[in-house]
C-alpha cells in the first residue's frame, strides 16, 4: 500500500508542477478573477473546442483508468490510459487536408462563376447567381459576399473582405483575377476564369498525390502501434507475472517515460506530416 500511495504523491506533484508552469504562462489580455484563474478559462476554452467524440474519448480513457487503477492497483494508468483513449487516436488519425478540400470548393464555385458570365452577367450579377449553389465549406463567404455587394460595396473591395475570410493563398488566386477582371468591365473574365480552373485542378491533382505520400507513413505506424498493444495485451492476459516488476513506483515511473515518449513521437510525426500554411498573395484589406 506504502508503494502506491507514495506513486500516487509523485504523479500529484508531477501533475500540480506541469498545471503551475501551464498557468504561469497565462498569455496577455486572458481574463482572471478570484474564483477563475487563467488556467481555469484556458481549459475551458480547451474544452470548448474539443470536437464531442474528442470529449467522448477523454470521459473513455478516464473511466478506463480509473478501472485498470481498480484492478491493477498501478497509479501510472490514472495517467496513461487518459492520454493512451483521449490523444493517441487523434494523433493516428488521418488529419483534415484543409487545403485540398478548399481548393477543391474553389474550383467548383470559379466553374460556377464563370459559366454565368457568356450570358451577359456582370462579375457581381455572376456571383450573386452563385448564392444557392455555391459548396457548403464556402457558403456562409459567399453569402457575406453577396450582403457586401448589395449594400453597394465596391466589386474590389467587397472581393478583398472576400479573401480575407477565406484567408487562403489559393482563394487570393482566384479574388485577384476576379478583381482584374472586374477592373476591365468584364472582358475576358469567362477565359481567364477557365484558365484558373485549369489551374485549380492541376494544384488538386498534385495535392491528392503528396496526401497519399503522406498516408503510407501513417499506415506503417498505425501497425506498428497495434501490435505493440495486442503483444503487450497478450503477455499481460498469458503471464501476469512478466510485468510484476513494473509494479514498483520506480517501474511505473519507467511505464509512464517510456509512454511520453511514444506520444511525443505520434505528436512529432502528427506536426511534420502537417503542411504549414501558403504565405498569401494579397494583403488585408486593412493593410
Amino acid at each position: 500500500m506504502i508503494p502506491v500511495l507514495a506513486t500516487l504523491g509523485g504523479v500529484l506533484v508531477a501533475a500540480g508542477g506541469f498545471l503551475i508552469v501551464i498557468g504561469a504562462q497565462r498569455r496577455p489580455g486572458t481574463p482572471s478573477t478570484g474564483s477563475s484563474t487563467g488556467l481555469w478559462i484556458r481549459g475551458r476554452q480547451w474544452l470548448a473546442v474539443r470536437t464531442p467524440r474528442q470529449r467522448r474519448l477523454w470521459v473513455a480513457g478516464v473511466g478506463a483508468g480509473l478501472v485498470a487503477f481498480i484492478v491493477t492497483h498501478w497509479v501510472v494508468w490514472l495517467v496513461a490510459a487518459p492520454i493512451l483513449v483521449g490523444v493517441t487516436p487523434g494523433l493516428l488519425a488521418t488529419p483534415p487536408n484543409r487545403e485540398l478540400m478548399t481548393l477543391e470548393a474553389l474550383d467548383r464555385w470559379v466553374r460556377l462563376v464563370g459559366g454565368s458570365l457568356p450570358t451577359g452577367k456582370s462579375i457581381p450579377d455572376a456571383i450573386r447567381a452563385t448564392a444557392t449553389q455555391s459548396p457548403p465549406m464556402l457558403a456562409p463567404a459567399v453569402t457575406l459576399l453577396i450582403a457586401r455587394l448589395n449594400d453597394r460595396w465596391r466589386t474590389g473591395d467587397a472581393l478583398r473582405a472576400f479573401a480575407d475570410d477565406l484567408g487562403t493563398a489559393d482563394a487570393d488566386a482566384v479574388v485577384a483575377a476576379l478583381i482584374l477582371s472586374a477592373e476591365r468591365g468584364g472582358r475576358g473574365a469567362s477565359a481567364t476564369l477557365h484558365e484558373l480552373a485549369e489551374s485549380i485542378q492541376d494544384r488538386i491533382r498534385a495535392l491528392r498525390e503528396v496526401e497519399a505520400e503522406r498516408e503510407k507513413p501513417r499506415i506503417v505506424v498505425r501497425q506498428v502501434s497495434s501490435i505493440t498493444v495486442i503483444v503487450i495485451a497478450a503477455v499481460a492476459v498469458i503471464n501476469p507475472g512478466y510485468f510484476a516488476s513494473l509494479a514498483a513506483p520506480v517501474g511505473q515511473v519507467i511505464v509512464l517515460a517510456c509512454l511520453g515518449v511514444e506520444v511525443g513521437s505520434l505528436v512529432l510525426m502528427h506536426r511534420r506530416a502537417t503542411p504549414p500554411p501558403r504565405e498569401r498573395i494579397l494583403s488585408p484589406a486593412g493593410a
